[in-house]
């Protein structure tokens, strides 16, 4: 909550950054090794009832997530603003203790959602409804008013789409800078990959996420990536403090803050309701969106939805490249020169001839970590080599297959795929 005297400075923001941002003073509990080594996952899915266009209701949400309690393997189930519902993990040691908990947690959710007639609809962004805020508290309406006085895409974003994310932790930190630089420069080929999203307004939008073109129309303050020419925790506090303030929080209440407010002016200007704390900065951290976003870890953003058992092909594709250190060095060359092509990626995916090329690079580099690792991770090499040879070896995404289907009979929303559990072979569910 504002304070009536200025007092926090860039001294007192920075701190707070290599902290907890860029450091591992909020892991309450979890030793400074757990914290630098974990690895967890966050899937969401549009949602409808009964009927693809009928959104879910409050109600109807809350009601299953009262009946479902807590989740065998962990994970917290939270609403986004438009109903779209989140699974989140809690956080693993290992990669493949991650996507199991994951499955079995998915596997629960999916067949409670089944008995209600609740469908989880896997793609990155609903492809033919208006959106629709259904959850309101206060923090969604100011969000919302934010976002409208720039335009539609904020509401899009907030109700109409969903994404998988990936959190990493930071590393050693002689290897954080390399970590962090790496996650951004693989993120363009990363989209391309996994774009999941042809559709808006019943047609195609001629973008293969759109999902992420709601995104780039954003704010691009707190959603476009941020300037790498600095160390980290320079880099994310300038990014910081020249982010418009989105809201600011007094009381119970959320003021939308429309008049192009930085937060480095607000430190040093103040408002009519007052100068800004130190819990006023760590609120407006969680009103920024950028692809990868760090939090004590980093935080992948630049999946579309996907079924199962893509999504665990995106998570351990990304692992694989960020934590084995020859990988890490191969996936440097191979995305060079695609840093950039943030838009291009979500425009034309791996349609793109260098996207296309680099993402073949990377798929074939972590397919050889993966290799290199414990037997037990044999299921997730197999899947990751199929959607390879499905999808990435011939220039296609998921995307273009929906776009397939579409072109044949009209299809917007793909047919209802159950997920299966992580322990039985997701060959056959990855095989074309």
């Amino acid at each position: 909550m504002p304070s009536p005297h200025a007092h926090l400075t860039p001294t007192h923001v920075t701190t707070y950054v290599d902290d907890h941002v860029f450091g591992t003073a909020a892991r309450v509990g979890i030793s400074d090794h757990v914290a630098r080594h974990s690895v967890g996952i966050e899937l969401e899915w549009l949602t409808s009832y009964r009927c693809a266009d009928q959104r879910v209701s409050r109600p109807q949400i809350d009601a299953l997530f009262a009946d479902l309690g807590a989740m065998p393997g962990g994970s917290r189930l939270t609403m986004e603003p438009g109903g779209q519902i989140e699974l989140s993990s809690a956080r693993f040691d290992t990669l493949d203790g991650a996507l199991t908990a994951m499955g079995t947690d998915l596997f629960v959710l999916d067949r409670a959602c089944a008995q209600r007639r609740i469908e989880l609809i896997a793609l990155g962004a609903d492809p033919a409804r208006e959106p629709i805020r259904i959850l309101d508290a206060p923090r969604y309406g100011a969000m919302e008013d934010y976002f409208d006085h720039d335009g539609p895409a904020g509401r899009s974003m907030m109700c109409n789409t969903a994404s998988i994310q990936l959190n990493i932790g930071l590393g050693d930190a002689a290897i954080m800078a390399d970590r962090w630089q790496l996650a951004h420069a693989m993120s363009p080929a990363l989209i391309a990959c996994f774009a999941n999203s042809p559709f808006a307004h019943g047609a195609p939008s001629g973008w293969q996420s759109t999902r992420l073109r709601s995104w780039w129309t954003l704010d691009p303050s707190r959603a476009a990536p941020p300037d790498l020419t600095a160390d980290p925790v320079s880099t994310w506090v300038d990014y910081a403090l020249d982010a418009r303030v989105m809201c600011i929080a007094h009381g119970d209440r959320y003021e939308a803050i429309t008049t192009g407010l930085t937060f480095r002016r607000w430190v040093a200007e103040g408002h009519e309701l007052g100068y800004p704390t130190l819990d006023d900065f760590a609120y407006h951290l969680t009103t920024l969106f950028p692809p990868v976003r760090p939090r004590g870890w980093f935080e992948l953003r630049v999946f579309d939805a996907l079924p199962t058992p893509f999504w665990q092909v995106a998570a351990a594709v990304t692992h694989a490249l960020l934590v084995d250190p020859d990988a890490a060095a191969a996936a440097r060359v191979a995305v060079a020169g695609t840093e950039h092509l943030w838009v291009d990626a979500a425009q034309l995916g791996l349609g793109h001839p260098a996207l296309g090329l680099a993402a073949t690079g990377l798929f074939e580099i972590a397919l050889a970590a993966l290799d290199r690792r414990a037997p037990e991770d044999e299921a997730v090499t197999d899947v990751v080599a199929n959607y390879f040879d499905r999808w990435v070896a011939r220039g296609r995404t998921p995307a273009d297959d929906r776009l397939a289907a579409w072109r044949r009979d009209g299809t917007l929303v793909p047919p209802r795929e159950s997920p299966v559990p992580y322990a039985r072979s997701l060959v056959s569910e990855a095989t074309p």
